[in-house]
Formats: C-alpha cells, sequence, structure tokens
C-alpha cells in the first residue's frame, strides 16, 4: 500500500523519484571513437568508417576524414567523456583540431598518423585550467570521486580472458573502483555494451594490459 501511494504521489507531482545509487554518480557519459557504438565490432571486422550512418556527428569535415581519424581517436573519445562529465560538449573532431596543434598528433608525409602524444592533450586541459598530468612508468594511481585517468593498456583489454602480446597502444578512461576493489573504465573500442560502458577488471588482470603510463585528470 506504501508503495503504491508513493507511485500515485509522483504521479501527481508531489513527490521526487528517489536518487540514482550514488555508485551511478561515478559513471561519466560513454563515448566510442565512433560515433555509433553499436558497429564497433564491425568496423574492427573491416566495414569501412564511411558508412557510418552517424558520422557528422564527429565534426569531421566529411566522411573520408572521419575514417581516416577514426582508429586513432581513442583517447580524443576519453577526452570527449571526461570534458562531458564537467558539463562540457565537444565533438570528437573539435577536440582533435584543439588538441593536434599542441603536438597531440602528427601526421607524417607519408600519411601516418601519431598520437595521440600525451603533451598536447595536457596542454590543452592546462589551458582549461585543470591540473592535468602525464604520468609515466608509474602503476594505476589512486583516484578520488570525480577524477580520471586516460590509462595506455592493449586493445586486447575487450577481451581479457586473452593474453595480450603486449602493453600499450590503446587508451581507455579509469574512472574509480568498485566495492570490491576493480577498476572500473569506459572502453572506446569496446564491441557491445558490456565491453564498452563501465568495464570492470581486477589490478591484476589491468595490469596485464597497462602500460604504466597515461593522463591523469583531477578535480
Amino acid at each position: 500500500m506504501r508503495r503504491r501511494l508513493a507511485l500515485l504521489g509522483m504521479l501527481a507531482g508531489c513527490a521526487t523519484p528517489p536518487a540514482p545509487p550514488a555508485e551511478d554518480l561515478l559513471i561519466p557519459p560513454y563515448f566510442a571513437q565512433w560515433e555509433s557504438p553499436e558497429l564497433v565490432g564491425e568496423f574492427l571486422a573491416g566495414r569501412d568508417a564511411t558508412t557510418d550512418p552517424r558520422w557528422a556527428e564527429s565534426g569531421a569535415a566529411d566522411a573520408a576524414e572521419y575514417a581516416r581519424w577514426a582508429e586513432h581517436l581513442c583517447g580524443m573519445a576519453c577526452l570527449k567523456m571526461a570534458m562531458a562529465a564537467r558539463g562540457e560538449a565537444h565533438s570528437i573532431h573539435d577536440l582533435r583540431r584543439a588538441v593536434q596543434p599542441l603536438g597531440g598528433y602528427v601526421e607524417q608525409p607519408d600519411g601516418f598518423i601519431r598520437g595521440l602524444i600525451y603533451a598536447g592533450a595536457v596542454r590543452w586541459l592546462n589551458g582549461r585550467h585543470i591540473a592535468a598530468r602525464t604520468v609515466l612508468d608509474a602503476p594505476m594511481p589512486a583516484l578520488a570521486p570525480g577524477e580520471f585517468y586516460i590509462a595506455s593498456v592493449h586493445a586486447g583489454i575487450r577481451t581479457p580472458e586473452v593474453e595480450p602480446p603486449r602493453k600499450g597502444g590503446h587508451l581507455v578512461l579509469v574512472f574509480g573502483t568498485d566495492e570490491a576493489g576493480r577498476w572500473r573504465f569506459h572502453n572506446p573500442s569496446g564491441i557491445g555494451a558490456a565491453q564498452q560502458r563501465d568495464v570492470r577488471l581486477s589490478p591484476e588482470a589491468f595490469s596485464r594490459f597497462h602500460a604504466d603510463r597515461g593522463i591523469l585528470i583531477p578535480l
């Protein structure tokens, strides 16, 4: 009966819905490095990224530019998520264009794209009065609520049961730990929601992929 009265009160505008669990308040918005998260598996399997129906949302000049850059923007997807959690909305290519002149990406004469180079992203964040810093040759730092760590991991972290051939080469956004002490993170190239949003791995499992470097973004 009490539940029914509460429901009637909410419908009448006399009561507010229950607050989400405190744990859920820690979860930043999720964005993949491709605009259509549900198609990530297909893009990784070879589908032409110019066929992404949402490519224009990336801020790319055209579908060709979108496709050329998509595989290189895991770091910008992490930055986009971190900034969204702070209330700032940016397209992934707006971020790339802001970070690139600061040294975040280098386009070589042969067309090869180098990056993300951490220093460029850190300079951009520092320019916005965010005291971000590069972390090198160090294990995962402890994170206070609201802090983020863009961690260098092997892309095989999407299948943690498989031993990676090496560490690093891909970036994920770590935003805390759960009650079991597992790291919680978003993976911009995860396949399926379970390996994209709020993925959880024990410190031991995470360390098999983590290259002991990244970008710490404090409050």
